[in-house]
């Protein structure tokens, strides 16, 4: 019995919550995946110096910044849905839209690249880090590259 109301507990926050967003305002989508983005920017700056040799490396602060990357990569995608290519200013190309699949597919090899890159952090092997890292940042660098305005 403790299952089934705790089944049923989930399936109502899950449709709660997805009936909430649904209903957000595009300006508040907008927000939502900037401040996504900027939580994953403040963490992968730190770390692009690292791996840069231009600040120390700092094997537990490097995974405490990946692990809070690989946290929040999936987040930003929730707030690109249907009419939030206005009603606030935003640096999104119009093809997120109407080219959906392949910036899903983008989006989803960055959370997978996110997520290694976690992983090898915890390992402290500086060069195994770097490797991901430049994989992890190839993966920005594509979905930047195809939609987002300069």
């Amino acid at each position: 019995m403790f299952k089934t109301a705790a089944a049923m507990f989930v399936a109502t926050a899950t449709l709660a919550a997805s009936s909430a967003f649904a209903q957000a305002k595009p300006e508040d989508a907008i927000a939502y995946r900037q401040g996504a983005f900027k939580i994953i920017g403040w963490n992968f700056g730190p770390m692009a110096g690292m791996v840069q040799g231009r600040i120390p490396y700092d094997k537990e602060g490097f995974a405490k910044r990946a692990a809070n990357v690989a946290a929040v990569a999936a987040m930003p995608f929730e707030g690109f849905g249907p009419g939030t290519d206005t009603g606030a200013p935003t640096k999104a190309k119009a093809e997120v839209w109407s080219k959906s699949a392949d910036f899903k597919a983008k989006a989803d090899k960055m959370v997978e690249e996110t997520t290694k890159l976690a992983a090898i952090a915890r390992t402290g092997n500086l060069d195994d880090i770097k490797k991901q890292f430049g994989a992890t940042g190839a993966t920005c660098k594509a979905c930047h590259d195809d939609y987002r305005n300069k």
